[in-house]
C-alpha cells in the first residue's frame, strides 16, 4: 500500500527544505520536486496535496517560473506560500502588482476568517509572521476570499475554500512565524486529513 504523499513544488525559495522538514515533523511523508515537473508526473505520483513554495522571482515578469494552470483543476488541495500564493492568484484570474510598500521582516497578520489553513486559530487573532515580498495580491480570482490581512498585505491569507485552494503571503515554516506550525498542521492534518 502506497503511503500518503505531500508534494512541495520548489520555485527557488530559501525555505523549501524547511517547509519539507516541518511537514515531516508532523509525521507525514513529503517530497520536493522542481516546479517544472510535468503535470503527468505529478498525477502519476498521486499526492494527497501540493505546496507551492516561495521564490525570488516576480509572477508579473516575463519568463518567471510557473506551472500548468490545469494543476488547480486536479481536485487536490493546494497551499501556496508567498510566491506560490501570488502565482495561484495570477494564474486563476486575480491580479498581482509590484508593491509600493514592500514587506521584508516581521509583520502582524489579523485573522479575518478561521477556516482551512487558519482553522486552528481564532477569528481576530493577531499572528507574528515573517514576510519577504516585493509584489502583492491586489485582486482575487473568482471564488476566493480573504482569510487574513496585514497592514501591508490586504490579502495576507486567501482561499477558495470549496476547492481547497489556500494562499499565504508570509512564511509559516520559519522560526520568525512562531505559530506557523499550526498553519501547516491545519493544512496537512485537517485539510488533507492525513494521519501522522
Amino acid at each position: 500500500m502506497q503511503r500518503p504523499l505531500v508534494i512541495i513544488l520548489d520555485f527557488g525559495s530559501q525555505y523549501t527544505m524547511l517547509i519539507a522538514r516541518r511537514v515531516r515533523e508532523l509525521g507525514v511523508y513529503c517530497e520536493i520536486l522542481p516546479c517544472t515537473t510535468p503535470l503527468s508526473e505529478l498525477k502519476a505520483r498521486a499526492p494527497r496535496g501540493l505546496v507551492l513554495s516561495g521564490g525570488p522571482a516576480s509572477v508579473i515578469e516575463e519568463g518567471s517560473p510557473t506551472v500548468d494552470r490545469a494543476l488547480f483543476d486536479l481536485g487536490l488541495p493546494v497551499l501556496g506560500i508567498c510566491y506560490g500564493e501570488q502565482l495561484m492568484v495570477h494564474l486563476l484570474g486575480g491580479r498581482v502588482e509590484s508593491a509600493t510598500d514592500r514587506e521584508y521582516g516581521g509583520a502582524k497578520v489579523t485573522i479575518a476568517r478561521n477556516d482551512g489553513v487558519l482553522g486552528r486559530f481564532g477569528k481576530g487573532d493577531v499572528l507574528d509572521v515573517w514576510m519577504s515580498h516585493g509584489d502583492r495580491v491586489v485582486a482575487l480570482p473568482p471564488g476566493f476570499e480573504v482569510l487574513a490581512t496585514s497592514p501591508g498585505s490586504p490579502y495576507a491569507a486567501v482561499a477558495d475554500v470549496s476547492r481547497r485552494l489556500y494562499g499565504v503571503q508570509f512564511h509559516p515554516a520559519v522560526a520568525h512565524t512562531p505559530r506557523g506550525g499550526a498553519l501547516l498542521a491545519a493544512f496537512v492534518l485537517d485539510v488533507l486529513k492525513l494521519n501522522p
